[in-house]
């Protein structure tokens, strides 16, 4: 098993032919693949253990133990594996009809991830057409298609001061400055960053840093780290506080919501 970087100093997906192939990875503590870069084939990191955070020019998507974040072929991209953390990678041909069209985080099925992790333990990705290996890339494909798309989203607006406040609160999520404080900080009435924000996220900015926060917390607890330390490293002033906003958000308090992404 190879690590993120040496993966892909090695191992280029876009040079086999096969509609679907797979290779399992590795990652050390806040391994990053390679800077934003691109594949021809489209690409789904599946998170076997810890979690699995993929960055674009247009936002973050986070894969806790058991999902899967999904590229399209041609889309700038890197990710970042949590700490002790392991994948699997699917990449598959741009033309396969019925995948989607945007980078989205899936809710991959126990089943589905035995077949990618199969596929990734062959010798060699070159298998023949219609053989053995071939009919497994089929049903992986079809399973993809009817694979439920999760709400583990930042969306990263284009606008430099809600670029500027995105990274901010990336570094520091605890910061719990209010919106009049950003608006100051980029030089904006309150009101201007306000409609700002809806116009660009669709959220308001509260739920916009909510979703941050939800983003970052699954990246945290997935690598391990108990819901205590998270809540303090959000900003929150108990761990109570954080487990009611995680469970109206995810349906589930942390611990619950973890177990329950893992692999049967």
């Amino acid at each position: 098993m190879t690590s993120l970087h040496a993966c892909f100093q090695s191992f280029d997906p876009d040079a086999f032919p096969q509609a679907a192939i797979a290779v399992s990875l590795g990652g050390s503590a806040h391994d990053v693949e390679l800077p934003l870069h691109t594949h021809r084939k489209a690409q789904l990191v599946v998170a076997l253990q810890g979690g699995v955070m993929c960055r674009t020019q247009d936002g973050l998507w986070m894969a806790p133990l058991g999902g899967g974040v999904w590229a399209p072929g041609g889309t700038p991209h890197s990710n970042r594996v949590t700490a002790n953390g392991r994948v699997c990678m699917l990449f598959v041909e741009p033309d396969v009809p019925g995948l989607p069209d945007r980078c989205c985080t899936l809710s991959l099925s126990p089943m589905l991830i035995e077949m990618i992790r199969h596929l990734a333990r062959q010798p060699t990705p070159d298998y023949a057409p219609g053989g053995h290996l071939d009919r497994i890339a089929q049903v992986i494909l079809e399973e993809l298609r009817r694979t439920e798309i999760a709400a583990l989203h930042l969306p990263i607006p284009a606008s430099p001061a809600l670029r500027r406040i995105a990274e901010a609160l990336i570094d520091n999520p605890g910061d719990r400055s209010t919106v009049g404080e950003w608006a100051r900080r980029v030089a904006m009435s309150e009101r201007t960053l306000t409609r700002l924000v809806v116009r660009e996220t669709a959220m308001n900015f509260s739920r916009w840093r909510q979703q941050l926060q939800i983003v970052l917390a699954l990246q945290r607890l997935s690598s391990g780290a108990s819901v205590q330390s998270v809540a303090y490293d959000l900003g929150y002033e108990s761990a109570s506080a954080f487990i009611t906003m995680f469970k109206a958000a995810l349906g589930k308090p942390p611990a619950k919501y973890i177990a329950a992404a893992a692999p049967r």
